[in-house]
């Protein structure tokens, strides 16, 4: 596996990023430590989880395992923002929330420092300033090397940097958004501030919930049962069935599985090898419940997509701008 450097720090990490949400919900420990064990034979060194997966869970399973490892030699991040208790303070981003929420994800990943620390999203209610200065204050304890963001948009984003830049505060010096071939709209706004900020790309659902897995097809009514688009559709997730069954969503299938056939690759290890080749992009965070889902995802790699197959992915994939940014591209064209 190849290393990519985080944004513009001297960081560098596994050009696939093992994302452990699995963990405790989806994966039993046993199935867990075998994913984590596959991933570190690959090449892997970097992993992600969050402190509100399983409730901590998550963070507790890969710190049993970061037990059992050098630790320098692995790059662990998670993140802090959502609810972790029913308590007026047990969620956002406020200086008692992250100092709790810091401490609290050193203890179940049996560490004394986070490579990187990320707001798993944009916090209203509490003055950008105050999280900022926070976050910064655990890099200059030590706890935290790195830190980062996820789900936030564009003008967010690039007001917490600006705010940095401003006091002298630490950096993101990556993005966590969702972005794959069926969600795209990423594009518009946060792919242009990552490239000129300098901000790493770390994309979640590469495979946009299974859709992109290689199971779906056209001409089916319905998902496999058992499957997340199954279960999505009981909890009302985003890439529920009746969310996702259009038109446009076959299309871009149709390009995946013509492309996958035609290199002789999986369809999952082409969206992902798309994902690879976008500006900015560091490393897609790769999940899977099991040693049998993860292999493909490991293929991802050590390839390249030709420039037609790109093309043709591109073509399929692109979404219909919309205002402002349908003037955006418009005016760029110089028309």
């Amino acid at each position: 596996m190849n290393y990519r450097y985080m944004g513009k720090t001297g960081l560098r990490v596994s050009e696939l990023c093992l994302g452990a949400m699995t963990f405790g919900r989806e994966s039993s420990e046993e199935e867990s430590v075998q994913i984590l064990d596959r991933f570190a034979e690959a090449g892997g060194n970097f992993i992600d989880t969050a402190d509100v997966y399983g409730q901590g869970t998550s963070e507790e399973i890969l710190g049993r395992w970061l037990g059992g490892q050098r630790r320098e030699d692995w790059v662990i991040a998670t993140k802090v923002r959502f609810a972790m208790g029913k308590g007026p303070n047990d969620a956002g981003l406020s200086r008692k929330h992250i100092l709790d929420g810091v401490a609290a994800s050193l203890k179940r990943l049996g560490t004394d420092h986070i490579d990187l620390y990320q707001v798993h999203g944009w916090d209203a209610r509490t003055p950008l300033e105050e999280t900022l200065s926070t976050l910064t204050d655990l890099v200059r304890r030590g706890w935290v090397r790195y830190v980062g963001a996820s789900n936030h948009t564009g003008w967010q984003l690039q007001k917490a940097i600006s705010t940095a830049k401003h006091h002298g505060w630490e950096p993101y010096t990556c993005l966590q958004p969702q972005y794959n071939l069926l969600s795209r709209g990423m594009e518009w706004e946060l792919l242009p501030v990552c490239l000129n900020e300098g901000v790493g790309i770390i994309p979640w659902s590469p495979l946009r919930g299974g859709w992109l897995s290689g199971k779906y097809r056209r001409g089916m009514s319905a998902p496999p049962p058992g499957s997340r688009v199954d279960e999505a559709e009981r909890r009302n997730w985003g890439e529920k069935w009746s969310n996702m069954n259009k038109e446009p969503t076959w299309l871009v299938l149709d390009a995946l599985h013509e492309v996958a056939e035609q290199s002789g690759k999986h369809p999952a290890s082409v969206a992902i090898n798309w994902l690879l080749q976008q500006p900015g992009v560091t490393a897609p965070i790769i999940g899977a419940r099991n040693l049998e889902q993860l292999e493909p995802l490991l293929q991802a790699t050590g390839w390249t997509l030709t420039p037609e197959h790109l093309q043709r992915l591109d073509e399929a994939s692109r979404p219909q701008p919309i205002y402002p940014y349908d003037i955006a591209d418009w005016a760029m064209a110089g028309r």
